[in-house]
């Protein structure tokens, strides 16, 4: 795993807090859709990020409004990173006309370009295609905006990494590639499907920087990722960033995951970076205890706010079926 230089890039105080706030409403969220689910309040496949809240945190943190993400089907985590609102989120979870897709696309199709959230994909691996489409139409503008493409593990395995990351380098694309290494391919473990030991070291390949990153670490995470959204601003290619972590729950909401141990999924869950960041920012005197109370209890109400606007806004008419699908339609 490498280390930060000397001189490398870290968070005041102000961008500290801006990543907790953006941890908490993660786990938040989460929290409350695993509610809403069990209650029986939603149907629809659900796929946790919990226990992976730094790295989207950390990285939207050093994002402006108008730099984009793309992420995949269990990136729900990466979305409400970039502040998307919450109220759209729930609509959309929910199946109702008010979401972000009129209640068409569901948990797995979110998007919401107003906040950089580009496309969310149910195809493994294919956000690093589409994000190399973004940053090359910011390289042809000269915008300074970059991309993150966000995907897993397993997805490092597929034509299409190795494809985006080529193309990338070849053409110094303002994109950094995020793999959120949780260590599980779905249902597989990471020894028993890479051949490598870091995915990191496949940047080397492809001309590019390459490097193995703490995921649950903010300030190690922060220094990457600054290092890698500068390089990227600056006009000097994409970075490829492995972020070790690990995930509380199955691939997907109801699995049983037992190809995980019970003792490797304890100390995870004992090494939670959330409370331990917390602890942190009280010790440094970065936060009060009463402050950060205060944070989580409007993060808390935010979330409350969307579950009652999705409950409440209405199914889509039957109209939906057909609209959005040909921009002129075409009679049979």
């Amino acid at each position: 795993m490498t280390q930060a230089s000397t001189n490398a890039a870290s968070p005041d105080a102000k961008t500290q807090l801006d990543i907790f706030r953006r941890m908490v409403r993660i786990e938040r969220n989460d929290d409350a859709t695993r509610t809403q689910i069990r209650r029986g309040r939603i149907t629809a496949p659900y796929y946790s990020a919990r226990g992976q809240e730094v790295i989207p945190a950390t990285i939207s943190a050093l994002l402006n409004k108008d730099d984009k993400i793309c992420t995949i089907y269990r990136g729900i985590h990466d979305m409400v990173a970039k502040d998307m609102p919450l109220r759209p989120l729930w609509a959309e979870i929910m199946g109702r006309v008010d979401g972000t897709c009129k209640g068409k696309g569901g948990p797995m199709h979110l998007t919401h370009p107003e906040t950089g959230v580009m496309v969310t994909t149910g195809i493994v691996g294919s956000s690093m295609p589409i994000a190399n489409g973004f940053a090359w139409a910011s390289l042809l503008d000269g915008s300074k905006q970059v991309t993150i493409a966000y995907f897993g593990d397993g997805a490092s395995n597929i034509g299409a990494f190795h494809e985006a990351l080529n193309l990338a380098s070849v053409w110094k694309l303002p994109v950094i590639f995020v793999c959120q290494n949780n260590r599980f391919a779905e249902h597989t473990r990471y020894e028993n499907g890479t051949s490598v030991d870091q995915i990191s070291k496949r940047a080397i390949g492809y001309g590019m920087p390459g490097y193995t990153v703490d995921g649950n670490d903010p300030f190690d995470m922060y220094a990457h990722a600054h290092a890698a959204i500068e390089r990227a601003r600056a006009g000097e290619g994409p970075t490829l960033l492995e972020c070790m972590t690990f995930r509380f729950h199955g691939h997907v909401f109801g699995d049983a995951d037992n190809y995980m141990t019970k003792e490797e999924k304890d100390a995870a869950i004992a090494a939670d970076p959330l409370p331990r960041f917390r602890q942190k920012l009280i010790d440094s005197g970065v936060a009060t205890e009463e402050q950060l109370a205060k944070l989580t209890a409007d993060i808390e109400a935010e979330v409350a706010d969307a579950i009652e606007f999705g409950s409440n806004s209405e199914p889509p008419s039957v109209d939906e079926l057909r609209r959005d699908v040909f921009a002129e339609e075409i009679p049979a």
